[in-house]
């Protein structure tokens, strides 16, 4: 299931109101800015579906951030049952090939049972397998 999807822009107020007009229609929202102080993190402005966060399914997000030189575009946030998938699924990329982009642990500044492993493929592209406390375990 993907969890989140990170967009790289020029401009995140432009792009924000942009992808508020776009994605309005079918249900999106603005689910704030975030102004980040934290080295390696970006500034983001996050938009979610319907049920984002309340419990009752796993939610979509996309989040907006600075597109920096030599980014591939490509962010991908995938959800995972547990911290052990997440643990998992880091240790298998990188035995395939994957390069470490942050390591399994906590990321408190996401918010509280935030937790989540990045990687990067064989071309750069960046993904992040994420365990949330606030997202409901999906069926077998």
């Amino acid at each position: 299931m993907i969890d989140h999807v990170y967009i790289p822009v020029s401009d995140l107020n432009r792009s924000g109101a942009f992808y508020l007009a776009a994605l309005q229609p079918l249900g999106w929202k603005e689910i704030g800015a975030y102004e980040s102080d934290t080295p390696g993190v970006p500034s983001l402005f996050g938009l979610c579906d319907r049920v984002y966060g309340t419990g009752t399914a796993v939610g979509a997000s996309i989040w907006l951030r600075e597109r920096k030189p030599g980014e591939t575009g490509l962010y991908l946030g995938l959800a995972a049952d547990s911290p052990a998938e997440v643990d998992a699924a880091h240790a298998a990329a990188l035995a395939a090939g994957g390069q470490d982009d942050g390591g399994a642990g906590p990321r408190p500044h996401f918010g509280p049972g935030y937790y989540a492993a990045n990687f990067t493929d064989l071309d750069g592209n960046r993904l992040e397998v994420v365990n949330k406390a606030v997202n409901p375990r999906r069926p077998a």
